[in-house]
């Protein structure tokens, strides 16, 4: 059982939206549905919105917990699956749960394998029970239920445990996505009959859909009923434009309760991220911080760089002269140019860690911006 409590002001006279800046534009945070919450945890505090970073193998590639913790991160996400398949949900419990096992003290939500299993269309075969599937380890066979599922995450210890859904591309037909909406419903259900509530834990439904008003509904209302302590908008980012996903969000989230969290999968770039908290979302995962960071790609005030482009070679400054995080504080962008073309395994790390301060920064920027309205 979460705790979740949302920030309420009084409406006064003060301007319906906030300027921020952001790569080298203005960018207006229009009110809205934005709100701030604070969810309590058996592990901490989470400020909403918030981003949490994507640690899917128990680790966010590159990173040691105190890299993590000083980019402002309150909250992170590993994944279900391939914990299940390596080391195994097993042997992480033998080591006392995750926190423990990757010395993080702070919250973590766990995806149940659900996009992954999309991923994996070619190896994974669906049944209205459960998902069966080879590994691509090793190739052995594997049968992922809602209840395994639920288990492999209590194992883990898991903050935020999230059901078993089945996720699609965008687009699909609407038969499609409605034979999709169903059996993830089937599987909340069974999910949560499986989970078992501990105080400062809690499960999230995940609503489903494709771009289906009338399926997002029909998801959203079941899910509802079966009073779950937060909800996921799944099945988005997955093909679809910003504006379509946009479309979804308009309505979707005056379908879920107010007192619960409202979490959007797998999103995303900045301006995802802001339209998304402007329609009244919460939370926030996504890879591209991180993955960008590894390939030379930096998110800075003055928009994206490439620091391994020829005109970085000689630059004396740094990444982004408004941001005070670890790598612009220490290394100019001549240094990290030479650490991409010299293959140096540092660059990817530094980057790393400029991305998710820039987005736990962003996030901050975004929260104090809805409290002073």
């Amino acid at each position: 059982m979460l705790n979740f409590s949302v920030f309420h002001k009084k409406e006064s006279n003060a301007s319906s939206q906030r300027i921020l800046k952001m790569n080298g534009e203005a960018v207006s945070l229009k009110k809205g549905k934005a709100r701030v919450g604070r969810i309590e945890t058996a592990h901490g505090i989470i400020e909403t919105p918030c981003f949490m970073p994507v640690g899917t193998k128990g680790t966010v590639k590159g990173l040691k917990k105190e890299d993590i913790e000083a980019t402002g991160a309150q909250i992170i996400l590993a994944n279900t699956y391939h914990m299940m398949l390596q080391p195994s949900a097993e042997r992480v419990q033998q080591f006392g749960g995750l926190h423990k096992f990757m010395n993080w003290n702070k919250p973590i939500l766990t995806d149940s394998g659900g996009f992954q299993i999309m991923s994996l269309s070619g190896l994974c075969k669906l049944t209205d029970d459960a998902a069966i599937f080879r590994s691509h380890i090793d190739g052995a066979m594997h049968v992922l239920t809602p209840s395994r599922s639920i288990e492999i995450q209590h194992m883990l210890g898991s903050n935020i445990t999230m059901v078993l859904d089945q996720c699609i591309h965008n687009p699909a037909a609407h038969k499609v996505a409605e034979a999709a909406m169903y059996r993830s419903t089937r599987w909340a259900e069974l999910s949560k009959n499986s989970y078992k509530p501990r105080k400062g834990y809690g499960i999230f439904g995940i609503v489903q859909g494709g771009l289906y008003e009338d399926l997002r509904r029909e998801s959203a209302k079941h899910l509802v009923d079966m009073e779950f302590d937060g909800y996921a908008i799944g099945g988005l980012a997955v093909g679809e434009s910003q504006n379509e996903m946009f479309s979804v969000l308009d309505y979707i989230t005056e379908c879920l309760p107010e007192n619960k969290p409202r979490y959007l999968m797998g999103v995303g770039t900045p301006s995802d991220i802001i339209g998304a908290v402007e329609r009244g979302v919460d939370m926030f995962d996504c890879v591209m911080p991180s993955r960008c960071g590894r390939n030379g790609r930096a998110f800075t005030s003055a928009g994206q760089l490439n620091i391994r482009n020829a005109k970085y070679a000689s630059d004396c400054n740094n990444l982004d002269s408004e941001c005070d995080c670890y790598t612009c504080m220490h290394y100019t962008n001549g240094y990290l140019h030479h650490l991409f073309k010299a293959k140096e395994m540092l660059g990817g790390i530094l980057l790393t860690i400029h991305n998710l301060h820039y987005y736990n920064s962003l996030m901050s920027i975004i929260r104090e911006h809805i409290r002073n309205w």
